[in-house]
């Protein structure tokens, strides 16, 4: 890991928490840099007249599996622009307790069979493959790759069917000056992709790409950049950390 100048700014590529007390709030009180946030990926609904061509019968199918509050909320609007009903004896399976709490939004939550993991759906997938008798519904993003989830259910052969109800979109990001920050924090392949998109000329940058997961940093090799600060690791197993360390050593 190459050292920059002192670190000033840094952007992270994310909606801003609603709450002022962030996991980087340290970070400005105790190095005084700048902290921005804004979301590079937009998410849109798939219109209902494509949703009809994947040829999917919502009710053909016993069970959804629902991994973000995304999928969760389009999926509902989805099946209200269908004229969908969905049943009462409808399944659920969530990722996490926050996603099926949320599910009151849309579902009267008592009469429901409602089942969850700690954050992620692999801590399901022992039930979920045991409930050979269920046919499995997976709101996904609409994309030309498997996610984790879907390789998971082909791993464990899940009868399910990935149904594309939302897509993730290139935010426009004319109004960054993006050549400010010191530090660029990316999270997902989506948002190295629409960094490129909105800087065609950023590859001779040399702000600093802090990345995490293996997926962001695949796609950061694959565009040609270069991640200067990357999470997880044993060492630094969050990004924050990873970020401060660098932080640290950049400002002495």
């Amino acid at each position: 890991m190459s050292i920059s100048t002192k670190i000033k700014s840094i952007l992270v590529a994310q909606a801003k928490p609603e709450s002022d007390k962030t996991p980087y709030s340290d970070l400005l009180t105790k190095y005084k840099v700048k902290l921005d946030y804004h979301n590079f990926i937009d998410i849109e609904s798939v219109a209902s007249k494509d949703f009809r061509k994947e040829r999917i019968n919502i009710l053909e199918h016993t069970a959804v599996v629902l991994t973000s509050k995304n999928a969760t909320d389009y999926f509902f609007n989805l099946c209200k622009e269908l004229r969908v009903e969905i049943p009462e004896t409808m399944k659920y399976f969530c990722s996490s307790e926050a996603i099926a709490l949320y599910l009151q939004k849309f579902v009267t939550y008592r009469k429901r069979k409602i089942s969850f993991g700690k954050q992620r759906i692999d801590d399901l997938i022992d039930l979920i493959v045991k409930s050979k008798d269920d046919k499995f519904l997976l709101p996904v993003a609409v994309s030309d790759t498997l996610d984790a989830t879907s390789l998971l259910f082909e791993k464990n052969k899940v009868d399910y069917t990935r149904a594309p109800i939302f897509q993730m979109v290139h935010s426009d990001l004319s109004n960054l000056e993006i050549d400010t920050y010191d530090i660029i924090v990316l999270f997902s392949a989506s948002s190295v992709a629409s960094l490129i998109h909105n800087f065609p000329k950023f590859k001779k940058s040399k702000i600093n790409l802090a990345v995490f997961g293996e997926k962001t940093a695949e796609a950061v090799k694959i565009a040609k950049l270069k991640a200067t600060i990357y999470a997880p690791t044993p060492e630094f197993p969050s990004m924050v950390m990873a970020i401060e360390d660098f932080v640290k050593k950049s400002n002495k």
